[in-house]
């Protein structure tokens, strides 16, 4: 598929305001995840407009007692020099993501017998929630805390699909699948670190793969990040990027 864009990459949160140069998005079930609350502007703001919605943006951050500031560029155009430069002076973090599709058929099939990727049940609901939340703790344990409760509501979405990976038996990486129509997006894929480089994130994908012959296959890599390589090795094709930018106040 030839259009896809970063639209069809699940944002999760609400969108509280909108209007032709930016969109506010919000999610009060989950205040410390960064993507789940910022603006996106949909065309590129003036050096002005971006200030005025910095100021607004931390107003309403501050009084749900938020401390971040994110911000979302449009796709595929880099931030202009006079906004870059006043990001940087703010010592905000810049970065980047790039898109990337892939039909089924074209994933180079590996087998590793040590690994098992399962669907979450009833079963090892509990197992899969225990290692997220051992991963998440490195973003803090109020975020690994809050987190636990959207992956619990995900969990019951019949368009939500949680795996885990096991490595001789023992649970050591996980993913979640957005389906739609015509697409599945890969999302939230880890391994723990003292299990990587043993082919079970490839393990992982080419379960997504078996399982979602018909459709297309898209997910985000940090375009400052090891992952993209490995995606780009394993014939993903690069549809594009987007630039985002994080200031966390008050440290």
């Amino acid at each position: 598929m030839n259009d896809i864009t970063f639209e069809h990459i699940e944002k999760i949160g609400h969108i509280i305001y909108e209007d032709e140069m930016y969109r506010h998005v919000h999610y009060p079930e989950m205040l410390s995840r960064y993507d789940s609350n910022f603006i996106l502007f949909k065309t590129m703001p003036a050096l002005t407009t971006f200030k005025k919605l910095e100021h607004l943006l931390r107003s309403y951050h501050q009084q749900h007692n938020q401390q971040h500031l994110k911000f979302i560029f449009p796709s595929n155009e880099k931030i202009p020099s006079d906004i870059h430069s006043y990001l940087t002076d703010e010592n905000y973090d810049i970065g980047f993501l790039e898109l990337y599709t892939i039909e089924p058929s074209h994933f180079p099939a590996k087998v590793n017998e040590h690994v098992e990727v399962r669907p979450v049940t009833d079963d090892n609901l509990e197992a899969f929630l225990t290692l997220q939340y051992k991963e998440d703790l490195r973003y803090g344990e109020t975020f690994a805390t809050e987190k636990q409760a959207l992956l619990k509501h995900r969990f019951h979405d019949s368009k939500k699909h949680q795996l885990l990976a096991y490595y001789e038996g023992i649970p050591v990486g996980s993913t979640e699948l957005i389906e739609e129509d015509t697409t599945v997006e890969i999302d939230n894929l880890f391994v723990l670190e003292a299990f990587q480089r043993k082919g079970i994130g490839t393990q992982l994908q080419q379960y997504v793969m078996q399982h979602f012959q018909q459709k297309t296959v898209i997910l985000v890599a940090d375009g400052e990040d090891t992952p993209r390589d490995m995606y780009q090795k394993q014939h993903y094709i690069y549809r594009g990027f987007q630039y985002e930018v994080l200031k966390v106040e008050g440290q």
